[in-house]
C-alpha cells in the first residue's frame, strides 16, 4: 500500500460516496419508512467504532433490532438470523447487508472508505497485539477483505490478520477482487467463502509488518509509548 494509492482512493471514494447517495436514496427512505411503520422506533443506530490511528467515530447503521440495550459477547458478536431480537425489516436488511447502507455519510465525512478494515467496537481495543495495529494506518471500509473470507465464521484473532493483510498489501487488483466477492457473497452466503488462516501465515505477516512503521500517533490514541521514545527513555 502506497500513500499514493491511498490519496487517490479516498478522493474516488468521496465521488463514489457522492452518486452512491443519490442513487440508493429511494431504497434509504423506503428501508427507513419500514423501519418506523414496524415499531415505531429510531431508523438509524448510532454506535462508536475505533478508526483510522484508532481515533473514535459514530458509525451509522439501519436499526435492525429491537432493542440495542441486549448483552454483548465479543466472543461471538455476529447476530445471527434467527436472533428473537431482530425485526422483520432487519431480518432482510442484514441478509442483504442493506443495513450498513448509512455508512456512506461516513464515507463523505471521512471516516470510512468503501474497502478497508471493518471498523469494531472500541471495547477490542484492549486485545490488539502490536503488529495488528498496522491495521488502523487506514481509514475502515464499508466491506473488506475479511467480509469476502467467511467474516461472521472466523475467529475475531482471524478477522483482524485479514485486516491487517488488507493494509499491507492493499491495491486495485484486490480491490476489485473484494467488490466483486463482496457481490457473490451478498447471494450466495458467507460460508461458502470461508477460508481460515494457517498458523505459518500469521508468523509471515508479523515479520513483514515489522519492515513498516505504525504512525506515532496509533500508538498513542492506543495508550502505547511509540517505539522511538521508548528507546529515548531507556
Amino acid at each position: 500500500m502506497t500513500k499514493f494509492y491511498l490519496h487517490i482512493k479516498y478522493i474516488t471514494d468521496f465521488i463514489i460516496a457522492l452518486v452512491g447517495i443519490i442513487l440508493a436514496s429511494p431504497l434509504m427512505a423506503a428501508v427507513a419508512v419500514a423501519i418506523k411503520i414496524e415499531d415505531g422506533g429510531n431508523v438509524l443506530l448510532r454506535q462508536s467504532r475505533t478508526g483510522r490511528h484508532g481515533k473514535k467515530f459514530t458509525c451509522y447503521k439501519f436499526r435492525s433490532m429491537k432493542s440495542a440495550d441486549v448483552p454483548f459477547d465479543k466472543n461471538k458478536p455476529v447476530i445471527k438470523d434467527n436472533n428473537d431480537n431482530l425485526t422483520k425489516v432487519g431480518k432482510f436488511i442484514r441478509k442483504f447487508k442493506i443495513d450498513e447502507l448509512p455508512q456512506i455519510f461516513n464515507i463523505l465525512k471521512g471516516d470510512m472508505c468503501f474497502i478497508g478494515p471493518r471498523p469494531l467496537l472500541p471495547v477490542y481495543d484492549c486485545e490488539y497485539q502490536e503488529w495488528e495495529l498496522i491495521k488502523f494506518e487506514m481509514r475502515p471500509g464499508l466491506t473488506g477483505l475479511s467480509q469476502v473470507r467467511g467474516n461472521g465464521y472466523l475467529t475475531i484473532k482471524a478477522r483482524k490478520y485479514y485486516d491487517a493483510y488488507y493494509v499491507m498489501h492493499a491495491s486495485p487488483v484486490l480491490d476489485i477482487k473484494i467488490i466483486l466477492k463482496t457481490a457473490a457473497v451478498l447471494f450466495m452466503g458467507e460460508r461458502r467463502f470461508l477460508r481460515h488462516v494457517p498458523p505459518e501465515d500469521y508468523i509471515r505477516l508479523q515479520e513483514e509488518v515489522k519492515k513498516r512503521p505504525i504512525s506515532r500517533q496509533t500508538y498513542i490514541n492506543f495508550g502505547l509509548v511509540p517505539p522511538e521514545e521508548a528507546k529515548k527513555g531507556k
